[in-house]
């Protein structure tokens, strides 16, 4: 009788104990996680921002033990901004490196193309670098999305500038795909709220370089509005070539314009522009101490100046590791999800709002405001605007 029940002891005790083997990516010592970032393509700027922005929060979790003795492991791949590379990134990450949660993914029609991936796996989409609104619609308990949406941000902010401009024509150029077309349509929104309409739309594909005929047509039709669905280079050609035909109307852009690279490398030509924002750009100049801290150390380690995509990858590791701390040392994706849901992040030196989470709820922050660059520096013009 004693021989018979050893075993069955000692195997109900090894039930009973840590559950980390049943979600893969989890083991007794590590934590994999794995991101996509476009470090070859049109936004390599941006992903390479984000790369180091994580990197740093993830050597200072493990630098201070870990998450319940876990240390992090990430694992980047390149998209070259290819939804159809993010795909095969995404099956790497997902089915070879066996990651728990893919985080700080960047690009709206990337995330979309290796979500599934993920999702037949069981792996969770946490905080991708896109606002748009397919990243926690429709509900899936995977997704969690951290920012205003594009749709929200032009919906909102929009009709405020055009008044205070009082602008005649209203125009869009944006970008045709997912990104592009959810900007568009939170510029519909907002002008339907008007009672008005676009007076012309042009648009581009991802990956162009010259805009001429774009502006040409934008130009003729007597803009004196443009709502861009343009991210870096695009909003700099743009512009550059509007003002180099003497074309001058009131640009908006959304978040993804808003990176110290317009001003950086359009140079004078970008004075004006406004774009909406959920967290602001790092000036070492005008900063607090907490965050000329952070930012000494972020230089110390690259060896550059954080951004405001620095800020964004920064928080998205910070903001997994909280959750998995709360998780507790029996880290699953369902005990990762349970503390997701009654999460609430309070307002951080970045100067982001307060987020917060729940079971039917997938999107942590709805606000956002308006920024302008002024004399090659972005300012902020405007309070959060609440939906």
């Amino acid at each position: 009788m004693k021989r018979c029940w050893i075993p069955a002891l000692t195997l109900l005790a090894l039930s009973a104990g840590p559950t980390w083997a049943q979600s893969q990516g989890v083991s007794k010592d590590t934590i994999v996680i794995g991101s996509i970032q476009d470090l070859s393509g049109p936004l390599a700027g941006f992903g390479k921002q984000d790369r180091l922005g994580m990197m740093l929060r993830v050597d200072e979790i493990n630098e201070q033990g870990g998450i319940h003795g876990r240390k992090l492991k990430l694992l980047i791949e390149d998209s070259g901004y290819d939804p159809k590379k993010a795909v095969l990134a995404a099956q790497k990450l997902v089915n070879q490196d066996k990651i728990f949660a893919m985080v700080g993914h960047l690009g709206t029609a990337q995330n979309l193309a290796a979500m599934p991936v993920q999702f037949e796996k069981n792996v969770l989409n946490f905080y991708p670098i896109t606002a748009a609104r397919e990243m926690y619609e429709p509900f899936h308990r995977l997704k969690y999305s951290f920012a205003a949406t594009y749709y929200d941000q032009m919906r909102l902010a929009a009709p405020k500038l055009i008044q205070e401009k009082n602008a005649k024509k209203i125009c869009t150029l944006y970008q045709d795909d997912e990104f592009g077309l959810e900007v568009m349509r939170g510029g519909e929104a907002a002008l339907k709220s008007m009672g008005r309409e676009f007076a012309e739309k042009t648009s581009y594909k991802r990956g162009a370089t010259d805009f001429s005929s774009q502006i040409a047509k934008l130009k003729a039709a007597d803009c004196d509005f443009v709502v861009l669905g343009t991210i870096i280079r695009e909003t700099i050609g743009a512009i550059g070539e509007a003002r180099k035909t003497g074309f001058n109307p009131t640009f908006l852009g959304s978040s993804a314009a808003y990176t110290d690279l317009i001003h950086k490398l359009g140079g004078k030509p970008m004075d004006g522009l406004y774009a909406t924002m959920t967290v602001q750009h790092p000036y070492l100049d005008e900063a607090s101490q907490p965050l000329r801290f952070w930012a000494n150390k972020y230089k110390t380690k690259f060896n550059e100046d954080p951004t405001v995509f620095s800020v964004y990858g920064y928080l998205a590791i910070d903001a997994f590791a909280r959750a998995a701390q709360k998780a507790g040392p029996g880290l699953s994706t369902d005990s990762f999800i349970k503390a997701m849901d009654t999460m609430v992040t309070p307002p951080d030196i970045f100067g982001s709002p307060e987020s917060s989470f729940g079971p039917q709820k997938r999107l942590g922050n709805d606000l956002s405001r308006l920024s302008q660059i002024q004399d090659g520096k972005w300012k902020v013009v405007s309070d959060y605007v609440k939906p």
